[in-house]
């Protein structure tokens, strides 16, 4: 793969280095994703220089992997050669891709250290989020987040010892670190330790049931109104998109699925090719509780993602119905959904209080029940699992809303 690239001497130096049996398979990735001949050569350049540094500090590759030495890399390196944009993202990609490759490249168990225990137990709660309670990496991810606050708090480097914990530990946790963050990040907090101290029951790790002792945060799902845009203004936003461009066609399918069919944002980016079922004209989304729906593929959608498969989606092996346009060619992540369409409001001059995915979702719902759908047939629409998630929706109806209104009580009969 090098010699795409490379001379022939060029090509012996970096074989020959530290990193020279992994260079091949490493190109081999970059070039898949996407990436340009001059960017790969400037690339391999910088690790070069990783290579030999490793050499100089009889340092190895599984280093890279398993302590603080890449970092210590970039610092001696920036003392002698100034760091270019996409350095540190080379270096990043290439740990990854070590990472992925674990003993496929002589990285395997034997070079591994102790993960810790606070590391293992937070990897046998992930398969237990995933794999009993169907839970989204990106739910998993934030679930995580707050369980691992926790046991380092409460443990710091001492050993992990679950059975130790007790009611105090988890109510003193709540109160300092609620006070610290949203309402709705408060709520996710203690959903994720109840979720958590039930797990350790059911592993066997503690006798005790510590979820009843996480204090709750008050829900009020009811006390706001869903923001929403017209569908003036939705077309408005439809229309900022440039599709004489493959960028503006992608953007425009993407934003279709979110306006039309009320996707969320991580729907849109878990949409795979084969999820698109032209000969029935149905479209499978991939869910909360990772569940399966079958959506109508309305033919405007359809149009819109044909437009972009058979002019713009670039060559992959990805299965990702959306990718980036530049390398790393890989798909799209939720975050990269919103970000998408805030920079589509920018664009069409929208200035609404909420400016994610989840506002053309709102959109829908809201406009339909405005032109005479009924909460049954949003709650369908949306999929959700209870009407009562459906019924906030109601009070965006300020016509009818109108009709149920008492008069304003007054003295006398005088208004």
């Amino acid at each position: 793969m090098l010699e795409n690239y490379f001379g022939p001497e060029v090509i012996q130096r970096l074989r020959t280095g530290r990193l020279g049996d992994h260079l091949d398979a490493f190109v081999a990735t970059l070039a898949e994703a996407g990436y340009s001949r001059l960017t790969v050569q400037i690339r391999l350049r910088f690790l070069s220089h990783l290579g030999e540094w490793l050499r100089r500090t009889r340092r190895t590759v599984a280093d890279l992997v398993h302590t603080n030495t890449a970092e210590a890399f970039l610092t001696a390196y920036q003392r002698r050669l100034r760091l270019k944009n996409g350095d540190r993202q080379t270096l990043r990609d290439f740990v990854e891709y070590l990472q992925h490759q674990g003993g496929a490249i002589g990285l395997g168990a034997e070079a591994s250290p102790d993960k810790g225990p606070i590391l293992e137990l937070e990897q046998r709660y992930d398969a237990y989020l995933r794999e009993e309670r169907g839970l989204t990496d990106a739910t998993i991810q934030r679930y995580r987040w707050f369980v691992h606050r926790f046991l380092r708090e409460r443990f710091g480097e001492e050993p992990v010892a679950v059975g130790q914990l007790n009611a105090r530990d988890v109510s003193s946790f709540v109160i300092k670190d609620a006070s610290s963050v949203g309402h709705k990040r408060a709520q996710l907090m203690v959903t994720a330790l109840r979720s958590f101290f039930r797990f350790l029951v059911q592993e066997g790790e503690t006798t005790v049931d510590l979820s009843a002792s996480v204090l709750s945060v008050p829900c009020r799902a009811q006390a706001t109104v869903p923001r929403y845009i017209s569908d003036q203004e939705v077309e408005q936003l439809l229309r900022s998109c440039d599709r004489s461009t493959p960028v503006g066609r992608r953007n425009y399918a993407i934003l279709l699925l979110l306006a039309r069919l009320g996707l969320r944002a991580g729907e849109v980016a878990s949409l795979q090719l084969e999820d698109i079922d032209w000969r029935s004209g149905e479209i499978r989304v991939l869910g909360k509780g990772q569940i399966r729906h079958r959506l109508p593929l309305l033919s405007e959608v359809g149009e819109a993602l044909v437009a972009y498969l058979r002019r713009d989606r670039p060559q992959s092996s990805s299965r990702c119905v959306f990718l980036r346009m530049k390398a790393p060619r890989r798909g799209f992540t939720r975050a990269a959904v919103t970000n998408l369409v805030r920079r589509a409001l920018a664009r069409a001059g929208l200035k609404p209080p909420f400016k994610g995915a989840h506002l053309l979702r709102h959109s829908l719902a809201t406009n339909l029940l405005r032109k005479g759908a009924s909460l049954a047939e949003l709650a369908e629409l949306l999929r959700h699992r209870s009407l009562a998630t459906t019924r906030i929706y109601a009070k965006v109806d300020s016509g009818s809303l109108r009709e149920l209104a008492q008069p304003w009580p007054t003295m006398g009969g005088e208004r």
